[in-house]
This record gives C-alpha cells, sequence and structure tokens, in this order.
C-alpha cells in the first residue's frame, strides 16, 4: 500500500541519498518552490545526500544557472545529473554521424564537443530529439509527415528527454518524449537514456553502497515512478506536479491505473 505522508521528515530517516526530480518538483519551469527547496536543505543537514536528477536534454552544467533563475538554492542539492549527461555517452557512440537534431536551439549544449556533424532526415545516420523546436506554438503532430519518411529509412531516434508534458507555470507544454512516442508508434526505433531508463539512475548512483538507503521522489508515473520501479527504488510520488489535474483520483488510482507503484505519497514535497 502506498502510505500518505505530511512531510518529508516522517521518513528521511531511513534514507542516507535522495534522488529528486527537478521539474514539477523544486520548480514549475517558472520559479522554486521554497518549501521543496527547503525540505531538500534538510534532508542535507540531518540525513544524507541530495542527487537532482533530471530529465533535461543538457548537460547538468548548463542547467545550473536555470535553477538560479529560479530560485533554488545552492545548498539544497549536493549532485545533479541529467538526460543530456547519459544522452551524450550515446551521442558519442555514434559520432560524428550526421544527425537529424529536432530541437529548440537552446538545446546546443548537448552536443558541445561530441564532433557531431549534422543534416536533414534524408541525409541523416540517426536522429536526437531534444523536444520540438517550439513549444509554444508546435505539437508532437507538426512533425508526423517529417518522422514518417524518417521511419520509412529505418533511423533510429535517440530521446534526449523521456518526457512527454512538463508544467511551465499553469501550463503543460509537449516534450521530446510526445515525440518520441509518435515516432514509435510509426514503426521507428526509439532509445533512451533519461528516466525511466537504466543509464541515468547508474550515474546518479554510481557511488551508492547500499541502494535500499536511496529515496526517489518525482511527480510523473511514467518516468519518476516507473524508473524507480524499474531499479527496485523506494520513491515518493508527488501529486501536485503534471498529475495535478487528476489528483482527486488520489495516489493509489493514479498508480494502480498505469500499473505502479509508491512507496510514499504526498501532495507536494515539503518537510
Amino acid at each position: 500500500m502506498t502510505r500518505t505522508i505530511s512531510g518529508l521528515s516522517e521518513i528521511a530517516a531511513s534514507y542516507d541519498i535522495l534522488l529528486c526530480d527537478v521539474w514539477g518538483v523544486v520548480h514549475n519551469g517558472r520559479e522554486s518552490f521554497p518549501a521543496a527547496c527547503e525540505a531538500l536543505i534538510q534532508f542535507q543537514r540531518r540525513h544524507g545526500r541530495v542527487v537532482l536528477i533530471s530529465n533535461a536534454p543538457r548537460p547538468s552544467t548548463a542547467i545550473f544557472g536555470q535553477l538560479v533563475d529560479f530560485g533554488v538554492p545552492r545548498q539544497a542539492w549536493t549532485d545533479f545529473v541529467t538526460s543530456g549527461d547519459a544522452t551524450r555517452r550515446l551521442l558519442a557512440e555514434r559520432a560524428p554521424g550526421p544527425a537529424w537534431a529536432i530541437g529548440p536551439e537552446r538545446d546546443a549544449p548537448l552536443y558541445d564537443g561530441l564532433g557531431l556533424r549534422f543534416a536533414g532526415p534524408e541525409e541523416a545516420a540517426f536522429i536526437v530529439c531534444t523536444g520540438l523546436v517550439d513549444d509554444t506554438v508546435e505539437t508532437a503532430e507538426d512533425y508526423r509527415q517529417a518522422l514518417t519518411a524518417a521511419a520509412r529509412r529505418g533511423l533510429t531516434m535517440i530521446c534526449a528527454n523521456p518526457d512527454r508534458v512538463v508544467q511551465r507555470g499553469d501550463q503543460l507544454i509537449y516534450c521530446a518524449g510526445a515525440l518520441a512516442d509518435v515516432y514509435a508508434a510509426l514503426g521507428g526505433e526509439v532509445v533512451m537514456a533519461g528516466k525511466p531508463c537504466a543509464p541515468i539512475y547508474d550515474l546518479a548512483l554510481a557511488d551508492a553502497a547500499d541502494r535500499s538507503r536511496v529515496l526517489c521522489v518525482g511527480d510523473g508515473i511514467a518516468t519518476d515512478i516507473a524508473g524507480a520501479n524499474a531499479q527496485g527504488l523506494d520513491c515518493l510520488f508527488v501529486l501536485g506536479g503534471i498529475h495535478g489535474a487528476e489528483a482527486q483520483e488520489g495516489a493509489a488510482a493514479l498508480l494502480a491505473r498505469e500499473g505502479a507503484h509508491a512507496a510514499y505519497a504526498a501532495p507536494a514535497l515539503v518537510w
């Protein structure tokens, strides 16, 4: 059964490492959640390490400034691992390409130093998708025609962000995972390194001595919760993120519908 808790302090003593999702738990894409940041600070002071684990499609070093801009204090976390960090290993294996890169200009740091060449879908050897070019107006369906042609060529898509949607302020916006869903439905092969897949957990827990003392915190059932389940890790399901509109169903109903399990649930991350 999933235990509903009022705050992280109720269970923190059972864990030495916190793997905490970022977008939807620590900030909403515009500003930080002060209570969540304070919970992370308190965990570090009293119990252990906080590793932020994000499906951001850029190297973690390229996200530091964003966290500062959103008001996430540096003392709230010890280490930071992103899907971009894990994805760079996959891209390095396929360099020099050429790659058909789908995504906004802000994700360019993903490719720094890899020696990749780029081409359109007709000449590329594989696809790398970091998101929609303009996620303020586009949907995944806008890419169906081009992705259909790529699938016919048998191109593999490396999806640098498995998230389908994220919360930006009070809106939900489409991410690379939504494009990966379309591509897979067209018969295309999709490879991912971020949550819920193993590579990002291998990076985040490279020095973890006892995984039974690791707690994952996240708001995405298909990514955070599914990833924790696959790794055999305890998890805290935060209902107030991307599933906020469905929160009235309750954690148990939401998790059961997706065939997932969480040891704990809470409306938000607080101490």
